[in-house]
């Protein structure tokens, strides 16, 4: 697009901002507090790196689609994210499974892994000049066969998860350390019944002292922040899941932990956007994973749905952005996967920046005064509000791509790349 044309329009969309009361300067100042944690996985549909062979299996959850380019090495992982960093505004951050360590061919267990596997992604992520964030893996893995792992009722795999916990949260807060940015370390667990069972109890008992055992060491708030991931069900585990979201809840704002608000684990009429200021009169922090469900938890890649837009809206209006930590969750691999992110993770930070250029004192006036009809003339308005043309400028102050213009360079990023693999 012509950069003077573009400027030109987003002057005119600066006029009629101003009308509303809204400074779009300082809108596009605020997204510098829009980091996004990249989820890694999208880019080798949750294989890893643990076995030359390594595919998702197991945790209730599955990739479908067998585009081509799937990424098969560290290198090329790393290149694929390299590619889509340079196709983003704003700051991003790397969020890692445990799966995706740098094992060098040896075959590392779970109960086994060290900060040393990881060292050369927090040289990357150093090089990159971005943080890093870390998941437990407990999936696809023989002894999360059954459906059970951090509350199991076999004692030597709830102790081998245990351990995997434990070494997880080390692993985070060295890299958290070396990166000088906290690593938000998430804990989210498969476990739960196919069908209806009888000691609903016993597991989440035995879950609550797994996590108290495998937290039990503290660590500096500057290099971790422990989350905890609620799940309604998944694939053979739609009767009962034992980290439910009142377990978890219940459990963060116990130990002082951040509650993981994924919109892809509630049932269908639920609303995330809505929970964000229910839960945070009493949690200091929140972690969001950001996905599409598509009648159930599909993790279909993010657009800018109205699920979306209320989460980024009730983080905006109430001043969260400093208390909110904001990931994506989702892998599509019926597409091209560099496509999927950028697709994605812009739809997210457009979501902030609508809400951003949100009139939000006014429209509490309204609120307040009664003036409901006025309210919802003025929501009306604003989605016909010149939003195009601030977000255009918003990518040509960052120098990446305008509009449709980063669709050209993943073309040209498969035909030479990812196509050859």
């Amino acid at each position: 697009m012509n950069k003077e044309s573009i400027i030109k329009t987003y002057e005119l969309a600066k006029e009629r901002y101003a009308e509303i009361g809204v400074d779009t300067d300082l809108a596009i100042a605020k997204m510098k507090d829009v980091v996004i944690s990249l989820h890694c996985w999208q880019t080798d549909d949750v294989g890893g790196f643990e076995t030359p062979d390594a595919e998702l299996s197991g945790g209730g959850i599955q990739a479908t689609g067998n585009y081509p380019g799937k990424a098969g090495t560290i290198e090329e992982m790393r290149a694929d994210l390299e590619k889509v960093l340079t196709l983003l505004p704003g700051k991003q951050r790397l969020n890692l499974h445990a799966i995706y360590g740098d094992f060098g061919g040896e075959c590392v267990d779970r109960d086994q892994i060290e900060p040393k596997h990881f060292q050369s992604w927090i040289d990357w992520c150093k090089k990159q000049d971005i943080g890093m964030d870390f998941n437990g893996t407990f999936f696809s893995h023989p002894k999360a066969a059954d459906g059970f792992t951090l509350s199991s009722k076999k004692e030597d795999n709830r102790i081998f998860w245990v351990e995997h916990l434990k070494r997880c949260r080390t692993i985070s807060a060295e890299i958290g350390k070396q990166l000088n940015s906290p690593c938000v370390h998430n804990t989210w667990i498969p476990d739960g019944s196919k069908d209806t069972p009888i000691d609903r109890n016993g597991h989440r008992v035995l879950l609550k002292k797994s996590l108290d055992e495998g937290m039990a060491t503290e660590y500096s708030k500057e290099h971790i922040k422990d989350a905890v991931e609620s799940k309604l069900f998944g694939i053979g585990a739609e009767s009962m899941t034992v980290g439910s979201h009142d377990f978890y809840l219940g459990y963060a704002i116990k130990n002082n932990k951040l509650i993981c608000l994924d919109n892809g684990h509630f049932h269908p009429t639920e609303q995330v956007g809505d929970k964000i200021s229910a839960v945070m009169q009493f949690v200091d922090e929140v972690l969001l994973h950001i996905t599409r469900p598509v009648r159930w938890d599909s993790d279909h890649v993010v657009t800018l749905n109205e699920d979306v837009q209320l989460i980024a809206s009730e983080i905006v209006r109430n001043d969260f952005l400093n208390r909110i930590n904001i990931g994506l969750d989702f892998f599509d691999a019926s597409i091209n996967r560099i496509g999927a992110y950028v697709i994605g993770t812009r739809a997210a930070q457009k979501a902030f920046l609508i809400a951003l250029l949100e009139p939000t004192i006014s429209l509490v006036e309204m609120e307040v005064a009664g003036q409901n009809f006025e309210r919802l003339a003025m929501l009306e308005e604003l989605k016909t509000m010149p939003i195009s043309a601030v977000w255009d400028y918003y990518c040509l102050k960052e120098n990446v791509p305008v509009g449709a213009d980063y669709i050209a360079g993943i073309q040209k990023y498969e035909k030479e790349v990812l196509l050859k693999r």
